[in-house]
């Protein structure tokens, strides 16, 4: 049977612009994988791994033009936003540079020998060693940050681990292209380049989490493929860690008080932060409960002037496209569902943005209960695009009734004024549902910080780690402990003396 061809697609025209590659086999993912396990000895060296991430950056960073050039012809998410898309991931690429440099992420603890203890203690000493080959799922909507030198493959790497990565379909060029560079950056450093491994197609990606060579690993995605490689994971033989971020609401709540005291900045600020990227961020804020009365009714005239200002916009590919034109039309035509915005069909290959509003006390009774995709439950899902539900609610114990309908969520965002007795006690309903909690902000827009958590309850992600950040390294390591053993049989980093000086505790 012949090889099914890759071809890259435009999504502003919908025709193929090249043949880039042709899907992986069975066989060839088998030998992307074992390329990939025998390079493993060759990132155990912190000083030379360090080096090959920043070299990666840097030839990133060289090859700029030609990388957003590529990016664009095959998203549509135009120069401008993907400059920045490549500054943050050669700026992450960097950073766990320094993570490696440094050291504190291996853990390093030690216990010294205690014969009066109960029970007596032995030598110990604790360290964190990488898992193995990690596969890497590319995410759509991020063809730079959150695919093949994104977050997933620079902590994988940082953490010692060879990365075999599944290009997505809608980015296959900007893949080869960003395959090539850090492959080239591995030799360069004098590592096999089968540190890094691209596959393609649909199949491949369903072999390589499989693949007993395979130790974890990272998607992200919708939730109904992302659940099926998850699902996949946990039902091999020997089950792997799966690192899924599948899919979130972002829900938001804006108290009276924040309503009365800015209305109009409010409706301005949602507007601009549901339409950025045509509202394929998954940090979109996709659900607010905003209140009725004179001063909600103001913030959804601002929301509603705002969405009305945007442009039709193209979405990364047309099956997207038409599942957001297909799902804004059958949530619109829920009974008590009004469209202060119209969302849709933009033209042949765009859509427009949208604003869906409702009662609250609608999700909370009557069909409020049914299955996800059913009745009003349906407002409580994730519409990928450039549309939000608002909410009005009367009273503050709507707010909570609704805010217990809803799934987990990687932001939850709460808007209160500078004096608003409100504000304690929904904090505290709002941390259970997200990974991270916003205070007067917006959500789109995930920093590379230390203390940043990309993740949260299920279904936005499948496990409680973060994607974005230092720790994001902890995913793709797991801890040894070495109990009266031999002071030169230690990894150096254990040693008497700590030659290598790593923190330790």
């Amino acid at each position: 049977m012949a090889a099914e061809p890759v071809w890259s697609v435009d999504p502003r025209t919908g025709k193929p612009r090249e043949q880039v590659a042709v899907e992986a086999t069975a066989e060839e993912v088998d030998r992307a994988v074992r390329a990939a396990h025998g390079s493993r000895a060759a990132l155990a060296d912190r000083t030379v791994r360090a080096a090959f991430l920043r070299t990666a950056a840097d030839l990133l960073d060289a090859a700029r033009e030609h990388v957003i050039e590529a990016a664009d012809a095959e998203t549509a998410l135009g120069p401008v936003r993907l400059g920045g898309e490549l500054a943050r991931t050669t700026a992450q690429l960097r950073s766990f540079a320094e993570v490696v440099t440094e050291g504190s992420f291996l853990d390093v603890r030690i216990d010294l020998p205690d014969p009066d203890a109960t029970p007596p203690r032995s030598d110990m000493r604790r360290w964190k060693i990488p898992l193995g080959v990690v596969a890497v799922y590319a995410a759509s909507n991020f063809p730079l940050a959150f695919s093949v030198p994104g977050g997933d493959t620079a902590s994988a790497l940082a953490a010692g681990c060879p990365v075999v990565v599944k290009a997505h379909p809608d980015h296959p060029a900007t893949s080869e292209l960003c395959a090539s560079l850090l492959r080239r950056a591995a030799a360069k450093e004098g590592l096999p380049e089968d540190v890094v491994v691209l596959v393609h197609g649909f199949d491949a990606g369903v072999e390589l989490v499989r693949h007993p060579l395979v130790a974890a690993a990272g998607f992200t995605g919708s939730v109904r493929g992302g659940r099926a490689l998850f699902d996949a994971a946990a039902a091999r033989p020997v089950p792997i860690p799966f690192h899924g971020e599948l899919g979130s609401l972002n829900p938001v709540v804006i108290t009276p008080a924040a309503a009365e005291e800015r209305a109009e900045e409010l409706g301005a600020g949602l507007a601009a932060s549901m339409t950025l990227g045509a509202g394929q961020f998954c940090t979109k804020p996709g659900f607010v409960l905003a209140p009725q009365g004179g001063a909600g009714d103001r913030f959804l005239a601002a929301l509603t002037a705002g969405v009305s200002e945007t442009e039709p916009a193209v979405m990364l590919d047309h099956r997207m496209r038409d599942a957001f034109v297909a799902g804004v039309a059958e949530r619109g035509a829920l009974d008590g569902v009004r469209t202060p915005v119209t969302p849709g069909a933009g033209g042949e290959h765009t859509v427009s943005a949208g604003v869906l509003a409702v009662d609250a006390d609608r999700l909370t009774g009557g069909d409020a209960g049914n299955d996800a995709g059913s009745g009003h439950g349906l407002l409580l899902e994730e519409c990928f695009g450039p549309v939000t539900v608002v909410a009005r609610y009367s009273t503050r114990d709507e707010v909570t009734a609704v805010l217990g309908l809803l799934p987990g969520n990687l932001t939850a965002t709460l808007h209160i004024a500078e004096e608003d007795g409100a504000a304690a006690p929904l904090l505290a309903e709002l941390t259970p549902l997200a990974g991270r909690v916003l205070v007067n902000g917006w959500p789109t827009g995930v920093a590379v910080a230390a203390a940043q958590h990309h993740g949260g309850p299920y279904p936005a992600t499948t496990s409680t780690s973060t994607s974005v950040g230092a720790t994001a390294i902890e995913r793709w390591l797991r801890p040894v402990t070495y109990q009266s053993t031999p002071d030169h049989l230690l990894p150096p980093e254990l040693r008497d003396g700590n030659p290598l000086g790593v923190p330790r505790r």
